[in-house]
């Protein structure tokens, strides 16, 4: 008895704050092993585990905090004792009991202890009342984001108001944290779109509705924000786009907005395909027929405006200023004449300056059975054959669905077949047709031609299913997009350089033609006449098809064997290898589209402009470059890509909300910068600039996976010297760098930090060094990065220690720093702004962002660069 006893002899029978105390020594100590077996013991030795969990947890406080702790071990390992002695679980009143005790908890743990407690004290089966109650406790006091994942992991999401949980989330821009409390329950999905679009009115202000939640910063979601969230739910949950009017009616305006560019302002549609659209576009919507005729006053006459006004029977109170006279001059005239207006003559003059097939109209061939097909099949298939493949489909200017193909062209020499797929897909001879497709694709001794096929397959699949897999089989492909991108690095290099940027006269004063790009301008160069690609944008559902669109798309396949022949006959003319076949001869690459979705028309998507072809030599990324080289501006639908790559390092110009589109390109000239815009803007920014000057972002994509695309298609290559290098209030890359020792002096010298304040953040800070262990145990397991940006520092004598104030004039924002940041033992330095006086500090966030790029830093697994999060 007189032997010295083991500590595990003082746990039995010794209460929870006894063991407590054990535990924490050894968790100080980092006896990892030991400790395990103290938890175990101890837990036996408890006459109640669950009571004896809660007494250890209220006794301290490291739990609440981020990161490891000793409250959440200790609660794990209870987690997995309690299954291997399934005895101890408590029930009845003594379980109320504790679980009225562990509410208190849960409103301040983080979310890692969550799923323990909750599945230790059986919360899930606790009374639903007790625990709605204390989520809507959370709730009201500010903890919007707490008392949604609370619900979520208790279950209760149908039985609180959608709206009102999540609304806050939203103004706080959590839409993941939104999207995982409607997951499982359609019925709230349709709840929470249907509030969104409520949003979206016009005159619907988001300000409003933040003011009722306290603790809340001004948020940023706007109108745009908020339409895009909505169609990428709509589409993610299968939804009627329906169900959300107000967003389907924008995403409509935008839609008229565009074709009233493209008709009145490039000039790149016909009149009856103008027509054609608006109709379609406009339907029976009586809102939408008024915002058409606001803007035909706008681009056209008024007596034109009258006569749509009167297809749409539309009152004359509702009109503008001056069309309701002119639908009464109509009336009392009795001249009410169908509302097309009749093609414009220089229509049939201007074809001259473009590319015309070489081949009779009779061996062009618009095949709706596969009968008529079959005669050709054997000639399509021999081996060695050419062909020429292109794909159209209706344009769906931004609206929720897929577009489908609705016409397949195959040339080879001398013939062109339009394959009618609306009708041949429905036809008991489908699987014919897809046998044909699929055996012509996967031929690799017939050579398929094409620009930017990956696009047109991708079409092809969401088709019909027989298609699905199709891209994966596809074998001798030429793709042409990688063809035009050699020729204008090519003809960038030398003098041979076509000059497309000026702009040809059209006939009459129909001012001036848009630059050709896409195909159109690689036909141009090789041909020398653009495609006219005036029935692009075509309705290609709409049978029967029109005798130009049957051209159009005749034209858009055989120009394709022109250009390969011109082309195969004098490869190194044009600056490609000898044997062209060889050097492309690959899987296809994606073309940047003018059929796609709403604000992608005639541009590029980010994905398209990077495209690659497998086993080209012909193509190489740009040069390398430092963030530090690489400068920006930004549209200011893009801000959280601008803060992205600032993070990152790059030099980044940001416009303002209320700024106009156009401010980017007078930036981009003046200081040589890139800009980065995404939709319409970019029709009208991309040529204001240099070529390559300006880049469309993809806006459907969050704002980290721009970021990537943008490092990738520029070829810029971050270092982790390059994250927060610059300050990310003003762009500036000079800082002073201060020991937190001389930040606590000049604190105290400004009145800042007391010395009641002082005394704690020292007395925190040998705590932490002497007590917790966790940020011992993260550096062995795993090395964290050190904060050394690569910036431009300046030196300590050009602080005005009295003023604060340093040479550059700004004056150092001290008070933005809470003293308790002085007790962090793990912090060394600060990090002072010398344009706007921002000062920085090393903290989590650096580590968010390395975790967040890890694939833009260059770096590998495992080495000095990388951390895990905790």
């Amino acid at each position: 008895m007189n032997e010295e006893s083991s500590p595990s002899d003082h746990t039995d029978g010794q209460d929870s704050l006894l063991l407590l105390k054990t535990l924490q020594s050894l968790w100080t100590k980092k006896e990892m092993n030991k400790l395990k077996e103290e938890t175990r013991r101890g837990f036996a030795a408890l006459e109640d585990p669950l009571a004896g969990l809660l007494d250890m947890l209220e006794s301290s406080s490291d739990w609440k905090g981020k990161g490891q702790s000793l409250g959440y071990y200790i609660t794990n390992e209870l987690q997995l004792w309690i299954k291997e002695h399934p005895a101890v679980q408590q029930s009845g009143l003594r379980l109320k009991k504790l679980q009225a005790r562990v509410f208190r908890i849960l409103a301040q743990s983080q979310v890692n202890l969550l799923d323990p407690l909750i599945s230790i004290f059986q919360l899930r089966t606790a009374d639903q009342n007790s625990l709605l109650g204390h989520v809507c406790h959370v709730y009201h006091k500010g903890k919007y984001k707490e008392a949604a994942i609370l619900s979520i992991k208790l279950n209760l999401q149908l039985e609180l108001d959608v709206e009102k949980m999540c609304t806050p989330l939203l103004l706080q821009e959590k839409t993941n944290l939104v999207e995982a409390y409607v997951a499982e329950y359609p019925d709230l999905q349709r709840k929470l779109l249907q509030t969104m679009d409520m949003w979206c009115e016009p005159s619907f202000n988001t300000a409003d509705i933040s003011r009722q939640y306290q603790g809340l910063r001004p948020n940023k979601l706007n109108h745009k924000m908020l339409s895009k969230l909505v169609f990428r739910l709509l589409e993610q949950y299968n939804l009627d786009p329906a169900l959300c009017p107000n967003v389907i009616n924008q995403r409509h305006l935008g839609s008229l907005k565009y074709l009233f560019y493209k008709r009145f302002v490039e000039k790149t549609m016909t009149q009856e395909n103008w027509a054609d659209h608006v109709q379609n576009t406009v339907g029976e919507n009586r809102w939408l027929q008024e915002q058409l005729i606001q803007l035909l006053v706008s681009y056209c006459e008024l007596n034109t405006a009258a006569r749509w006004a009167l297809r749409y029977s539309l009152p004359e109170k509702t009109l503008p200023y001056g069309v309701a006279d002119e639908l009464q001059k109509l009336k009392v005239q009795e001249r009410v004449e169908d509302a097309k207006s009749r093609v414009d003559d220089y229509e049939e003059d201007r074809k001259e300056g473009y590319y015309q097939i070489p081949i009779p109209r009779e061996n062009i061939h618009f095949l709706q059975t596969w009968e008529g097909m079959l005669r050709w099949r054997e000639k399509v298939l021999q081996p060695g054959q050419v062909v020429g493949i292109d794909m159209e489909w209706r344009p769906s200017f931004g609206v929720v669905g897929k577009s489908r193909v609705s016409v397949l062209q195959i040339a080879i020499e001398e013939q062109v077949f339009l394959l009618d797929l609306l009708q041949l897909l429905k036809t008991d001879e489908m699987e014919e047709l897809s046998h044909f497709v699929q055996t012509l694709f996967s031929d690799p001794t017939i050579i398929k031609l094409g620009y930017g096929m990956s696009g047109d397959l991708h079409s092809l699949a969401a088709t019909c299913s027989a298609f699905e897999e199709m891209d994966k089989q596809v074998q001798g492909i030429v793709d042409l997009l990688a063809v035009d991108k050699k020729l204008q690095k090519c003809w960038r290099k030398s003098s041979l350089q076509v000059d497309v940027l000026s702009q040809e006269k059209s006939c009459g004063d129909r001012g001036f033609r848009q630059p050709e790009r896409g195909l159109s301008l690689l036909v141009q160069h090789v041909l020398g006449k653009p495609l006219n690609k005036t029935e692009q944008l075509s309705n290609w559902e709409k049978r029967p098809l029109r005798e130009e669109q049957i051209l159009y798309a005749a034209s858009d396949a055989y120009c394709l064997l022109e250009v390969y022949k011109k082309l195969s006959e004098d490869p190194l003319g044009f600056g490609l290898c000898l044997d062209l076949t060889e050097s492309l001869v690959g899987k296809p690459t994606r073309k940047p589209r003018a059929k796609k979705q709403l604000n992608q028309q005639e541009m590029p998507s980010p994905s398209k402009q990077q495209a690659k072809v497998i086993g080209m030599e012909a193509l190489s990324p740009p040069p390398s470059i430092s963030p530090k080289e690489f400068s920006v501006v930004c549209d200011n639908m893009l801000q959280g890509l601008g803060r992205h790559l600032r993070c990152l390092g790059v030099d980044v110009c940001m416009l303002e909300n209320d700024d106009n589109h156009r401010k980017a390109a007078e930036i981009a000239r003046q200081e040589g910068r890139v800009i980065l815009t995404s939709g319409l803007p970019y029709q009208t920014l991309q040529s204001q600039v240099g070529e390559g000057r300006c880049f469309s972002v993809d806006c459907s994509e969050k704002a980290k996976e721009q970021a990537l695309q943008v490092l990738k298609h520029f070829n810029v290559q971050v270092s982790l010297a390059d994250v927060f290098s610059r300050c990310q209030l003003c762009n500036c890359d000079k800082y002073l760098k201060i020991s937190k020792d001389q930040m606590r002096q000049l604190m105290q010298l400004s009145g800042l930090l007391t010395e009641d304040d002082n005394a704690d953040c020292l007395a925190k800070s040998e705590e932490k060094q002497e007590t917790n262990p966790a940020s011992d145990i993260s550096e062995s397991d795993s090395p964290q990065p050190v904060y050394n940006p690569n910036c431009q520092w300046l030196e300590e004598s050009d602080l005005n220690v009295e003023t604060l104030t340093l040479a550059t004039g700004a004056s150092l924002q001290l008070a933005a720093i809470p003293p308790g940041v002085l007790g962090k033992a793990d912090l060394s330095y600060f990090y002072c702004c010398t344009q706007c006086g921002k000062v920085f500090w090393e903290g989590s966030h650096f580590g968010r962002v390395v975790s967040q790029f890890k694939e833009a830093l260059g770096t590998t697994e495992g080495s000095q660069s990388f951390y895990e999060l905790s």
